[in-house]
């Protein structure tokens, strides 16, 4: 949410930055932003106009009775009741007008970065670089689940019985290898001086609405039925609103944590959910980065995080590529963008396993996340990033780690945490 002075003040840069997201029915907004700012404005003057009236005339009531002048003080209590009933009455318009002009201001895009290049989807999106040579073996890579299905590790049609299309069960050596994933990307990212967490895993409507945009919550959020809760699509929905109200001290910052949890989404507005994938799925589980910074660190720790995941996938050799997320494919908080994508040697291509984000001080300004320092008090910058988000990075280590034989290789920086295992073999199912 953008700061409402910068609104009244720039509303011709307002309107460009939604253009330039290619959101023109927005456009509308922002005149009436101002018109209801400008209409708030003036009812809080009033109000305080009347209340020290009020009080002026207050004191002329027991003058008057000490002259004796009955009738004019009880004149003047007429008109402070006249008034007290004009105060009630724009008090509740005043709060009318301010939670129209809060819903509207959460609909309005965040100021994009200048470096983030424009264009209308993620077909637009810019390859920044490459790390690691893409290699197509002159064998033919399986599909996914083809692959996991031969180690019996995975069945989707008992899934499909217990909750339906978009759910999984992981069996044997994959469920392990998913496990060790999780479990390498914790201690990567603790080695790196991250604070692990476990958060919790439902959050409040106010740190929902604090988090993420009114259409990304109706797109993604699962909400439980009769209660003020809703599942988590990331860890970073109840990491960032843990600060929620909160006034940091400055020599704090920045705080930069790592945090593990199951995510669920409903994935609505997807083309669908494949029945024998597991590429978009209802749930799965992610490590994620946090860090919670002054404003003029975000840029540092945005390009830092990013690049934790390149390195990471690096170590379990895996080629990647980043991306530079164009102004259309950034959602309405975002200041920038990179994602990291994989490369899939049978779709001879990369996909997306990660994606990093700039949100400004857009969170902290909805979730008053707030510092305090030698230069007085000011609002947070928040950021995100994936560790990794299994079982899709699932896919990314299967192909790139599978040998001709069926086999599939373990990297020695995974073994530790497979039980010393260099590689896992199909066996005969019991």
């Amino acid at each position: 949410m953008l700061d409402i002075r910068f609104v009244r003040e720039n509303p011709d840069i307002v309107k460009q930055n939604i253009k330039n997201k290619f959101q023109d029915a927005k456009l509308p907004l922002v005149d009436e932003v101002v018109e209801l700012d400008k209409k708030n404005r003036a009812i809080k003057q009033e109000v305080e106009e009347l209340r020290a009236k009020r009080n002026k005339l207050s004191k002329q009531i027991g003058a008057l009775m000490g002259q004796g002048k009955k009738e004019e003080a009880e004149a003047v209590k007429l008109q402070i009741a006249a008034d007290a009933d004009r105060i009630n009455m724009l008090s509740e318009e005043e709060r009318q007008v301010e939670a129209d002009l809060k819903t509207k201001m959460m609909m309005i895009p965040n100021i994009i970065d200048p470096s983030v290049p424009i264009g209308k989807d993620d077909s637009e999106n810019v390859e920044v670089q490459r790390y690691g040579e893409p290699v197509v073996p002159d064998f033919d890579i399986p599909y996914h689940t083809e692959i996991m299905e031969r180690f019996h590790g995975i069945d989707l049609d008992a899934a499909r019985r217990v909750a339906g299309n978009g759910f999984y069960y992981l069996l044997g050596d994959i469920a392990r290898l998913h496990s060790a994933v999780i479990s390498y990307a914790r201690d990567f990212m603790i080695d790196r001086g991250f604070t692990y967490c476990v958060p919790p895993f439902m959050i409040r409507s106010d740190v929902v609405t604090g988090v993420m945009s009114f259409a990304e919550m109706d797109a993604m959020m699962y909400k439980i039925e009769g209660e003020d809760l809703y599942l988590i699509g990331t860890s970073e929905h109840s990491m960032i609103g843990r600060f929620i109200g909160q006034m940091l001290k400055e020599e704090e910052l920045p705080l930069t944590l790592t945090s593990y949890s199951p995510c669920f989404r409903k994935e609505k507005g997807a083309h669908g959910i494949e029945e024998r994938g597991v590429y978009r799925i209802h749930q799965f589980e992610k490590q994620e980065m946090i860090v919670v910074c002054r404003p003029e660190e975000s840029p540092m720790w945005f390009d830092r995080l990013w690049q934790n995941t390149v390195d990471l996938f690096r170590s379990l050799d895996i080629p990647v590529r980043t991306l530079e997320c164009c102004s259309g494919d950034l959602a309405d908080l975002k200041v920038k963008s990179v994602d990291v994508e994989a490369w899939s040697p049978r779709q001879k291509n990369y996909f997306e396993v990660g994606s990093c984000s700039n949100l400004g001080d857009a969170q902290a300004r909805r979730l008053q996340i707030r510092v305090t320092g030698e230069k007085g008090k000011y609002l947070a910058h928040t950021l995100n990033n994936t560790v990794v988000a299994p079982p899709r990075m699932l896919i990314a280590f299967l192909e790139n780690n599978l040998r001709e034989d069926g086999s599939v290789a373990i990297p020695k920086a995974l073994q530790p945490y497979m039980g010393g295992k260099t590689e896992i073999r199909q066996t005969s199912k019991e």
